[in-house]
This record gives structure tokens, C-alpha cells and sequence, in this order.
């Protein structure tokens, strides 16, 4: 005991040495004070809520985890599983796994035996029984959703599901937006690829397309719009390896031009369909290439905004022999000795629809030739087209004998005598003829002598052409005793007297009639269009017709059991109206519009529910006199029929 006592704060308590060898350990114990006593009173344990530590050399703890392993060990796992769902269920774990899953090639996967493929493949097809076949998937990403890892979960998602066929990417992330990474595991995923649409994808450049077409060879469309690091070595690559491209549109890609359009037209005998607008690299040699390599398989040709001039419509002349849809706008390098020559190629034998948009070279002389050059024409539509005459217009009537669609836009030199002399001229096949927005035509009494009517004609549209008035629509009703469908909205300078001769000349029963806009009609004209064409009549718009009031819809629910579409916005209807359509026994409507009846209040709310049992459409927008509550009240009753309010 006397040793014990004589022991000093700095000796050791073991003579033989200290317990601990390491004197990082020796932290284990208690620290002794210089004073230490004999005896201790006996007390509980203190509690220690942090972790017991171990030596460093001794007891060292590792975390065992399957992140450790390098990238090519989870390579070399992920390409043995079996089945799509273990790697779509491995791609949720991490980004890391779902990057390293999408980079694994199809070819990549390690085959399976043929007993364990067809095992896999008959609890495949027991657990998803309405896989879509290879190729038929669709995925879309806009705006924040298009970003690298969503594109790499589709590329191992739909692997599983069948295979994915269209992808459609429009916008574009900010901070992370596609780039060639995302299209890099869609390639390699997804080779069943048959459409793909890049929309304002700045970030995605000659990489990523490549990328696709180096795996994607089933390749059938494709769509770039604004798309400016893609240039023509993409476009290139696409060609040379997609030889299944059917349909191609550029636009507004100003870092293509015409090696790449060459290189399609070489390597694509299947093209059908070619679309390019606003590319300023593109030009004549561009264009010339592609449609004279593609010349019996192109169908479709729209060519807008580019710097081509009189030699790119020569070509498409002579070499279009199989093109039958034929768009042109916003040519402002192309002379009327382009569309003459154009005309004069005869290799436009098939085509069917043409369509001219703000070309200033389009006069009377080229217009003439085209109507010859294209004995098979059906339908043309001209727009903006200052130079075009009543001349041109009934030359082109006269040779273009096929045609059965004739539209007219904002060509102000065409007047009465030229729209008339069209409609007389253009044979015994028109069936639809519009004219809109044209300010060259006047009401004028031109005293038409008896000639043969236009028994063809099933459509008329004249809409906001505002020097068209009662005048001309007489002389209509003398023309065209078969029209079905009448469009005349907009035509304020209409009257009774104008159109009572056409409802009293149709002969076949109007089907499809527009009035809106036209504020001088009245009452008159919707009670005797009931009543002679009220089992025939469908649809009729009287939007604005301000004189339009309750004795018209008194007339429409006894007489026209077929209507379904009735539109009586702005008009001076009432509630004594809407209770009479409710009355009428053999009115269906499905679509009913009251927008700014500011007559009709919440006394038709009755009225409104019983129509409402067949309406799937019901407008009452800016109907001030109807209250919240009972709109609501309809919302909640009507609950087959969609309310605007």
C-alpha cells in the first residue's frame, strides 16, 4: 500500500510500462489528475452517444459498397443482365448507373441462350401484353424537359417496352440542355429510330447527329429547325448511312448548305418528301443536285425563303416528273422567266397541288404557262401575288381544264371581271372556289348574259373582300345552283337582297353556312335559309350580325333537325330565344355559342339544361347578365358538355 501512496501525478501506474504501446490510444481511458484518490464511491456508467473510435492501426472501419468498382466492372454487369426491366430497374439507383447504362450498345448486350431468350420472352409478353411492336414508341421533350438524362432514361426505358420509333425534342434546357451526350445514348439504345425532330436546339451539334445516324439506320424522318452548330458534315453522315430517309425538313439552319443537299439526293433513292426554309447557304446548286438525282421519287418539294433564282424552278420543271405537291414562297430572286420555264419543262405531268406565296414573279405570262405545263392540276392556291391580272387569272382558268381548288389571297389586281371569268373558264371540275382579302374587287352590275352555270361548284368562300356586295352575289346565284358549304364572313356590304337570290337558287341544300360579320342581314334571311334548306343545313355561324334576334332562333329549332354547330355571338337574341331553341323537338345541337348576348341572363339557366343534354361545346363567354353561380351550377350539371365562361 505504501508504494501505491507514493505514486506521483507523472509516474507510470504500471511499473512494467504503460498498458497502451500507441499513445494515441492511451485517450481510451479516463485522464488522471495529479491528485488521484484511494477510493472511488461507486456510481452508474456515463453514457456516451457518440461512436466508440477504434485505433487507426488496428480496428479500421471500411464503408463495402458496389460504387467502388471501377466503371468498366459495372460496364462488363450491367451488359449481362437478361432482361430490359433489370436494366431499366438498374438505371433508377444512380445518374452514374443511367449513364453508363445508356452508353451500352444493343450490340453490346451479351446473348442470351436460346432456352433462357424464350423464356424471357414468354414472361415478357405475359406481364406486358400490349408491348407496342420494335420501332412504335413516341417520346416528346419541350422547353426544361429536354435535358441529357431524360433522353438517356428514354433510351433504356423503352428498350424494354418495345423500342422507341419517334422522338420529338423542342426547346431547350437553359443551363442543361440536349447536347450530343443525349443523342449519343439514343443512338445506341434505340436503333429502331424512324423519326426524330430537333426544334431550337442550339446546344446539339454535328456530333450528336452523327451519333444517330450511325445507329439509328431505320432512320425514315427527319426534322431540324433552328439548329445552327449542325452543318452539312451531319447532314452528310445522315445520307450516307440512313439510305430509308423518306422526308427531310430544314429550317432556318444557317450552318447547311448544298454539299449537304447533294449528298441526299445521292445516297437517298427513297426520298419523298423535301422541305427547306430560310437557309441562306442554300442556293441553285443545291437544289438543282437534289432534284435531279431524286427526279422518280420525289413527291413533295416546299422551298420558302431561299436565295434561289430562275435556274432551281428550271430544274424543278424538268426534273419534277414525280412530284405531285409543289410549295413555293418567298422566292424574291425568281423572275417570271423562272415560272414560265418552269411551265414550259412538261415534266410536271403529276403534279396536283401548287402553291405560290409572295413571289413577285409571278405575272400573267407565267402563270399561263404553268396552267399548260400541268394537265393534271387539282388544286392552286395563290397568295400575295401583286403582278397577276384578270388576264393571267382567265388564261390559267382556260388551261388548267383539271383543276378543282381555286384559291385566291390578297391579289389586289384581280377584280370582279377576273374572279367571274375564272369561274366561267375553269371547266366542268371546280368544286371549291375562295377569294380572300382581295381589295381589287367592286360591286359593279356587269349584266351576265345567259350562259351555262357552274354545276360543279360545291364550296364558295369571298371573306373580307369588302368591295364585295349585293351586285356580285346575284350574279352568283345564277352560277352556282349546286352550292353546299357558303363562307362570306366579313363581307359588311351584304344585304338581304343580295343573298336571298343564292338561298333560292341552291338547289342541293346548303349544308355549311358562315355569315359572321355581316351586320346588314336580318331576320329574314336566317327564317328563309330554315326554311328551304333546313334539312340540310349543319352548321351556320352568325357571329355579329347584330339584326340577327329571337325570331331567327324561333325559325332554326322548327325547321333544321340537323344542325349541330349554331354560333349567335354578339347577337340581339334573348332569353325568349334561347327558351324556343330549348322547345324545339327535333334540334340537336352539340355546339351552341352565346359570346356577348348581353341579353341573355340567368332566366335561360332552364332552358340551357335542357339543351345541354345533347351540347358538347357551350360558350358564354362575356354573357354579362349570367351570373357566377349559375355557370357554375351548369358546369356541375352539364358534365358531358365543355363551358366557356
Amino acid at each position: 500500500m505504501s508504494k501505491l501512496f507514493a505514486l506521483s501525478g507523472s509516474d507510470d501506474f504500471c511499473p512494467g510500462g504503460p498498458i497502451y504501446p500507441n499513445p494515441k490510444e492511451s485517450g481510451l481511458l479516463l485522464p488522471l489528475g495529479p491528485n488521484v484518490d484511494v477510493y472511488f464511491r461507486a456510481r452508474k456508467r456515463s453514457r456516451i452517444s457518440a461512436p466508440f473510435l477504434y485505433s487507426e492501426e488496428r480496428f479500421e472501419q471500411k464503408q463495402v459498397s458496389i460504387e467502388v468498382l471501377p466503371d468498366e466492372c459495372l460496364f462488363e454487369i450491367f451488359r449481362r443482365l437478361d432482361g430490359g426491366e433489370e436494366r431499366s430497374a438498374c438505371a433508377c439507383v444512380s445518374k452514374r448507373w443511367l449513364s453508363l447504362l445508356s452508353n451500352i450498345h444493343r450490340d453490346e448486350i451479351r446473348s442470351l441462350k436460346p432456352e433462357a431468350e424464350k423464356k424471357v420472352e414468354l414472361v415478357s409478353d405475359a406481364e406486358d401484353p400490349d408491348v407496342e411492336c420494335d420501332g412504335y414508341l413516341s417520346r416528346s421533350l419541350e422547353g426544361k424537359k429536354a435535358t441529357d438524362i431524360r433522353l438517356a432514361a428514354i433510351a433504356v426505358g423503352t428498350a424494354s417496352r418495345g423500342g422507341l420509333g419517334k422522338l420529338s425534342i423542342r426547346g431547350n434546357n437553359s443551363t442543361r440542355g440536349v447536347t450530343s451526350v443525349g443523342l449519343r445514348a439514343i443512338a445506341r439504345g434505340c436503333p429502331s429510330l424512324r423519326v426524330l425532330s430537333l426544334w431550337n436546339t442550339s446546344s446539339v451539334g454535328d456530333e450528336g447527329l452523327c451519333e444517330i445516324a450511325n445507329g439509328c439506320h431505320q432512320l425514315e424522318k427527319l426534322d431540324l429547325c433552328q439548329c445552327p452548330a449542325i452543318t452539312d458534315r451531319a447532314l452528310i453522315t445522315i445520307a450516307k448511312n440512313c439510305p430509308k430517309l423518306i422526308d427531310l425538313t430544314i429550317e432556318s439552319c444557317s450552318s447547311i448548305g448544298n454539299e449537304g443537299l447533294q449528298a441526299v439526293g445521292r445516297f437517298c433513292p427513297n426520298l419523298k418528301s423535301i422541305s427547306i426554309k430560310d437557309c441562306r447557304l442554300v442556293g441553285d446548286k443545291g437544289i438543282a443536285s437534289l432534284l435531279s438525282s431524286a427526279t422518280y421519287s420525289l413527291e413533295k418539294v416546299k422551298l420558302q425563303r431561299l436565295n434561289i433564282t430562275d435556274v432551281s424552278l428550271a430544274v424543278i420543271g424538268h426534273y419534277g416528273k414525280a412530284v405531285t405537291d409543289l410549295f413555293l414562297t418567298g422566292l424574291p430572286h425568281v423572275s417570271e422567266r423562272g415560272f414560265w420555264v418552269m411551265g414550259s419543262g412538261h415534266g410536271l405531268q403529276k403534279l396536283k397541288s401548287l402553291t405560290i406565296t409572295s413571289c413577285m414573279g409571278v405575272t400573267d405570262l407565267g402563270l399561263e404557262a404553268v396552267g399548260k405545263g400541268c394537265p393534271n392540276l387539282k388544286q392552286f392556291c395563290l397568295r400575295k401575288c401583286a403582278f397577276l391580272s384578270d388576264n393571267g387569272l382567265i388564261s390559267f382558268a382556260k388551261a388548267a381544264f383539271s383543276l378543282e381548288s381555286l384559291q385566291l389571297e390578297e391579289c389586289h389586281r384581280i377584280t370582279q371581271l377576273g374572279f367571274f371569268g375564272s369561274l366561267l373558264n375553269c371547266g366542268e371540275k371546280l368544286k371549291a372556289l375562295s377569294l380572300v382579302s382581295c381589295l381589287g374587287i367592286k360591286d359593279q352590275n356587269l349584266g351576265v348574259r345567259s350562259v351555262s352555270p357552274c354545276k360543279s361548284l360545291r364550296s364558295l368562300s369571298i371573306r373580307n373582300c369588302p368591295g364585295f356586295g349585293d351586285a356580285s352575289l346575284a350574279v352568283l346565284g345564277k352560277l352556282c345552283p349546286q352550292l353546299q358549304n357558303v363562307d362570306l364572313s366579313g363581307l359588311q356590304g351584304v344585304t338581304d337582297a343580295g343573298f336571298l337570290p343564292v338561298l333560292e337558287s341552291c338547289e342541293a341544300g346548303l349544308a355549311k353556312v358562315n355569315l359572321s360579320g355581316c351586320v346588314n342581314l336580318t331576320d329574314k334571311v336566317v327564317s328563309t335559309m330554315a326554311e328551304l334548306h333546313g334539312w340540310t343545313l349543319e352548321m351556320l355561324n352568325l357571329d355579329g350580325c347584330r339584326k340577327i334576334s329571337d325570331a331567327s332562333l324561333m325559325a332554326i329549332a322548327d325547321n333544321c333537325p340537323l344542325l349541330c354547330d349554331l354560333d349567335v355571338s354578339k347577337c340581339a337574341v334573348t332569353d325568349f330565344g334561347i327558351a324556343s331553341l330549348a322547345r324545339g323537338s327535333y334540334l340537336n345541337l352539340q355546339i351552341l355559342s352565346l359570346s356577348g348576348c348581353s341579353m341573355v341572363s340567368d332566366k335561360s339557366l332552364g332552358a340551357l339544361r335542357k339543351l345541354g343534354q345533347t351540347l358538347l361545346g357551350l360558350n358564354l363567354q362575356h354573357c354579362n347578365a349570367i351570373s357566377t353561380n349559375s355557370v357554375d351550377m351548369l358546369v356541375g350539371q352539364l358534365w358531358r358538355c365543355d363551358v366557356l365562361s
